[in-house]
Order: C-alpha cells, then sequence, then structure tokens
C-alpha cells in the first residue's frame, strides 16, 4: 500500500488505540528527546556555577516566544489541515501547508532581528541581574539567531504531524538531541566555551533537525506539496490558521510570561534562586513535552473524524487519550514530589541553598502535575471547537450541526 495511504489509514480506520501509539508515541519520543537535551544542557552549564545557569535560565522565555510563532503557524495549520484531509481537499491543503510554513520564516526572522537589536533591555526586562547578564548576553545572541531554525522545526513538526507521517518528526528530533547531548561536554569543557560552547551546541542540533525537514519535503514523502508558487496569504487561509494558532501563541505567550515574572521576583533573592527555578522549569517541561507529543497523534485523529462527521471514533479517542495521558501524569508527578530533591541536586553542583528552593517547588509542580492530562485534551478540543464555531460564523451560514465537547464524549 501507498504510504501515504497508510497515513490517512491511521487517520481514518484503524483501531484508535493503534492509531493513537502509531502517531502520538513516535513524536512523543521525540518530544521527550528533545526536553532531554534542554535538561542536558542544564546539567552541565550548572558545572559551571549558579549566574551561568541563571543565564539559560533567563533566556528561556525569550526563546520560547520566538518559537511559539512555529506554534502559532504550524498547530494552527495542523488543525486545518487534518480537516481538509478528512474531505479530501489535497489542494486547499497544499496551499495552507505552504503559507503557514513561509510565513512561520518570514515572521520569525523579523522578531529576532528585532529581539537581537533589544537583547540587552529584554534580559533585564526578564530578570537577569548584574552577575547573570554577560553570561546571558554571550547565551543569547547565539541561541536567539539560531531559534530560527526551530521555527521551521516546530511549524514543520506539527505539519508532519497532521498527515501522520510521526516517525520522521521522531527521527528529526532524536537526531538532534542525540548531536545536542555529544556537543554540549564538548563545547562547554574540552574547548572551555562556557555557556557560548552550549549555545553554538543547541544551534547546529536544530540546524540538522532543519536538514531532517528539508529532506523530507525535496524527497516529496510528504502528503502536502510545498512550494513558494503556492503561496497563498489570502484572508481565508489566514483565518482557518490563526484562529487556532492564536490561542495556541497566547498559551505559550502566558507560559513565557509566568517564567519571566518567576525570574524576575527571583533577580531580588540571588542567582541561585533563579537557577534554582530554572532547574525546575527544564525538569517539569519533560512531563509537559511528552504529554504535548501524545496529544500531536491525537490532534489529527480529532480533525480528521470531525472531518470525515465520523464522530464514534472521535469519542472513543477522546477517551482514550484522557485515560492514557492522566495516568502518565499521575506517575510522572509521584516521581517529582517524592524525588524532588535528588534530581534538583543534579544541576545545582553541590549548592544547597538552590537544592532548597527547586526542592520545594519540583514538590508543588509535581502535584499538580496529575491533572495536566486531561487539561490538555480539553484545551485542544476546546479550541477545535471554536475553530468549528468561528468557521460557520464567518461563512455566515447556519450551523449544520452543533458540537459539544462534554465529559468523554461529542454531543451532535
Amino acid at each position: 500500500m501507498n504510504k501515504k495511504n497508510t497515513k490517512l489509514e491511521l487517520l481514518g480506520s484503524a483501531p484508535v488505540p493503534k492509531a493513537l501509539v502509531s502517531l502520538g508515541i513516535p513524536i512523543m519520543i521525540g518530544m521527550l528527546i528533545n526536553a532531554l537535551y534542554n535538561l542536558v544542557d542544564a546539567y552541565f552549564v550548572g558545572g559551571l556555577g549558579e549566574s551561568p545557569m541563571g543565564a539559560i535560565s533567563i533566556v528561556f522565555p525569550l526563546g520560547q516566544v520566538v518559537v511559539g510563532l512555529g506554534l502559532m503557524f504550524g498547530n494552527g495549520a495542523a488543525s486545518y489541515l487534518s480537516r481538509l484531509l478528512g474531505r479530501d481537499d489535497k489542494d486547499t491543503a497544499n496551499k495552507v501547508a505552504s503559507t503557514a510554513l513561509y510565513s512561520s520564516v518570514i515572521i520569525g526572522a523579523i522578531l529576532i532581528i528585532i529581539a537581537t537589536i533589544f537583547l540587552k533591555p529584554i534580559l533585564t526586562l526578564l530578570g537577569a541581574t548584574d552577575t547573570i547578564m554577560p553570561y546571558a548576553l554571550t547565551y543569547a545572541r547565539i541561541y536567539i539567531i539560531s531559534c530560527i531554525f526551530n521555527v521551521f522545526n516546530v511549524t514543520m513538526n506539527n505539519i508532519v504531524a497532521s498527515e501522520g507521517a510521526a516517525k520522521t518528526t521522531m527521527c528529526a528530533l532524536l537526531l538532534g538531541a542525540i548531536i545536542n547531548i555529544g556537543l554540549d561536554p564538548l563545547f562547554i569543557y574540552t574547548f572551555n566555551m562556557g555557556v557560548a560552547g552550549a549555545a553554538i551546541a543547541t544551534a547546529i542540533s536544530q540546524f540538522v533537525s532543519t536538514i531532517v525537514y528539508l529532506s523530507y519535503i525535496l524527497r516529496k514523502k510528504s502528503a502536502f506539496t510545498f512550494s513558494i508558487k503556492i503561496f497563498d496569504p489570502t484572508k481565508q487561509i489566514f483565518i482557518e490558521i490563526l484562529k487556532i494558532g492564536i490561542p495556541t501563541l497566547t498559551f505559550q505567550l502566558l507560559t513565557s510570561l509566568s517564567i519571566a515574572l518567576i525570574n524576575k521576583a527571583s533577580s531580588g533573592y540571588g542567582d541561585y534562586v533563579i537557577a534554582g527555578m530554572g532547574a525546575v522549569t527544564r525538569v517539569t517541561s519533560m512531563g509537559t513535552l511528552v504529554v504535548f507529543g501524545f496529544l500531536k497523534g491525537f490532534q489529527p485523529i480529532a480533525g480528521f473524524s470531525y472531518g470525515a462527521k465520523n464522530f464514534k471514533r472521535l469519542r472513543e479517542s477522546i477517551k482514550t487519550s484522557i485515560l492514557w495521558s492522566t495516568i502518565f501524569c499521575v506517575i510522572v508527578g509521584l516521581l517529582m514530589f517524592l524525588f524532588s530533591t535528588q534530581i534538583i541536586a543534579q544541576f545545582a553542583n553541590g549548592n544547597e541553598a538552590m537544592i532548597l528552593v527547586g526542592k520545594k517547588s519540583l514538590m508543588a509542580n509535581g502535584l499538580s502535575f496529575f491533572l495536566f492530562g486531561f487539561y490538555t485534551v480539553y484545551s485542544s478540543l476546546f479550541i477545535l471547537a471554536m475553530s468549528i464555531v468561528l468557521y460557520v460564523f464567518i461563512q455566515r451560514t447556519s450551523i449544520p450541526h452543533y458540537v459539544i465537547f462534554y465529559k468523554s464524549g461529542v454531543i451532535v
């Protein structure tokens, strides 16, 4: 059977548990590895002291804002693309995929240039202290520029997931992660480059992931055609992308804002508090990215099922996703709570004050993580429901089906 047909079969007719495993697990593993090399960055930089560790903690939310553009266009397009595939509208799907990809890179480049010009005031606003600032500037000048690769990667990650090619996403993330993990100690310690070495290692790893996605496009393995010739930034396409993308970007911005506010508040207590909270953020991201990765497999199934009007399959995918993600979140939350001291100690280089701060925060995060899977599944569904309502409103037509996501099902 043709590979593209196999992908569509997973989305539309394969048993839901099999489809979720086939589509969600590879992306989940890839994002887990992606989170792991963020942890490895923190682990090796932590060996340099609390100020360098604080520096990468300060820069982290700024990088997440830039990456949010990739999420806005990628996740916004992915929902629409899944529904277009469900309706077998390949021509529109090709235009949407190309428009999302080129738009994210162009706008991402503009934002990166602005951030680079005003880098020092931004880092001050984010909570960089006088002792942290030199390290933060060194790290950010390299890291922020390299985020253009990450914008491309995140956009492609979502687009590729929408067509069911989960293994490609896993390979791209896995290869980049392995390279980053290998280069970190080499650049930081062997070449004695410090935080600059960590930034360079990250940049190289992101570039390698970009090469994987470019190869996927150029070898025409995708269900979509990517071409500047079909770049079609029309009002209709942007509305379809942004009605999902803007809530996603808003979520990302609020997450980055919360981290920045924590760093800003921590700056008055010393670099060790910023470093400790930064370690907690990296550890917690391990769990959150796994859940997000799994739901990257759930989202195309949900979108495809709705596009094909297969509501029974949609209900089953919701129930299964909630059950599996909640079991995972409870286990991970308990591990964070019970082993908080041992976990934070890996990033503290013997700094007892940093360990104490990180321990208390990680315990609180562990308890709150129990319901993260349930919350994230329904966040995805509410966004999908809102996109349907907005679509009908924009088209000025009567609503043929009122879709209300309630408890574990869909009432039509």
